[in-house]
C-alpha cells in the first residue's frame, strides 16, 4: 500500500512543487506525494517547471493548490519546506509526523538558484522520506 506524503510551503509554486515531483519520481513505487500552499499562489513558477522538465520529473498534474484541496488525504508524513508553512501547519486528523526542512525560496532569482534548490531537495528530502517511511 502506498504511503502518502504532503509537502507544505507558502505559495506552492517552487520548492513544494519541486519536492512533490522529485519524491514521486524517485520513490513513486512506494510513496504518493502531494504538495500544497498555506497561501497558494495559484501558479507554478516557470523556472520550477523548467528544472523539473530538464530532469524528466514534470507531469501536467502538478499545479499550485490550497491546503483544503488535499486535506482529505490520510498522510503518513508531512514535510514543511519554508518557515511560514512550518509556523502555520494545520493539525491533521491522525497522529501525522511533521518534519521541517527549510529551503531558501528561489522565486524571483536566476535559473541557477532553481537548480541549486532542486539539488538540495534531492539530497535532503529523499533520504528523510526514505528513512521515515520505507
Amino acid at each position: 500500500m502506498l504511503k502518502n506524503v504532503l509537502i507544505l510551503c507558502t505559495g506552492n509554486s517552487c520548492r513544494s512543487i519541486i519536492a512533490e515531483a522529485l519524491i514521486n519520481k524517485e520513490l513513486g513505487k512506494s510513496i504518493s506525494c502531494y504538495s500544497s500552499g498555506v497561501k497558494a499562489s495559484g501558479k507554478v513558477n516557470p523556472n520550477a517547471k523548467k528544472i523539473l522538465e530538464l530532469n524528466d520529473c514534470w507531469e501536467e498534474r502538478y499545479h499550485s493548490k490550497v491546503i483544503e484541496e488535499v486535506l482529505d488525504i490520510d498522510y503518513d508524513l508531512v514535510l514543511t519546506v519554508c518557515d511560514n508553512a512550518n509556523e502555520s501547519c494545520p493539525i491533521f486528523p491522525k497522529d501525522t509526523k511533521v518534519i521541517h526542512v527549510g529551503f531558501e525560496d528561489p522565486d524571483g532569482k536566476e535559473f541557477e538558484e532553481f537548480e541549486k534548490t532542486y539539488n538540495l531537495i534531492k539530497q535532503n528530502l529523499i533520504p528523510i522520506v526514505s528513512n521515515e517511511l520505507l
